[in-house]
């Protein structure tokens, strides 16, 4: 599991590590039951402070995604990957709708945002199985 961060992005770092956790739950590479990687280990993997590992950590817990074990660490929850999985539907939900609205002011009709999404999800599609 690679989490990418983009010190570039208009979106906190510690989001962007709750974001990508939160994928790999959904995508199963975090199962119930499955420990997190140690705050330590994840800073150091990702080059951040582990504060904000910290922060991440206590927001997903917060959220109900992980479980704390005191002296073993943090655990990820059986309602994680289907918690994790609406999340990172409601993302593209709101980024979608984000893209149509701009699409729209810009003056795209309806079926040229159509044939756009679907060129997105073909190049991401493809992109993704040479990856594998």
């Amino acid at each position: 599991m690679s989490i990418r961060i983009d010190p570039g992005s208009h979106v906190p770092i510690f989001q962007q590590i709750i974001d990508g956790l939160r994928e790999a739950m959904a995508a199963g590479a975090y199962r119930p039951g499955e420990m997190l990687p140690s705050q330590r280990e994840l800073a150091a993997r990702v080059k951040v402070n582990p504060n904000t590992v910290h922060r991440a950590y206590d927001e997903l817990e917060r959220e109900g995604l992980v479980h704390a074990r005191r002296g073993l660490g943090m655990f990820v929850t059986h309602r994680a990957g289907r918690s994790a999985l609406l999340g990172a539907e409601e993302q593209v939900r709101q980024a979608m709708i984000l893209a149509v609205r701009r699409g729209r002011s810009a003056g795209l009709s309806a079926d040229r945002l159509r044939e756009l999404f679907n060129q997105v999800v073909e190049t991401g599609a493809s992109r993704r199985r040479t990856r594998a």
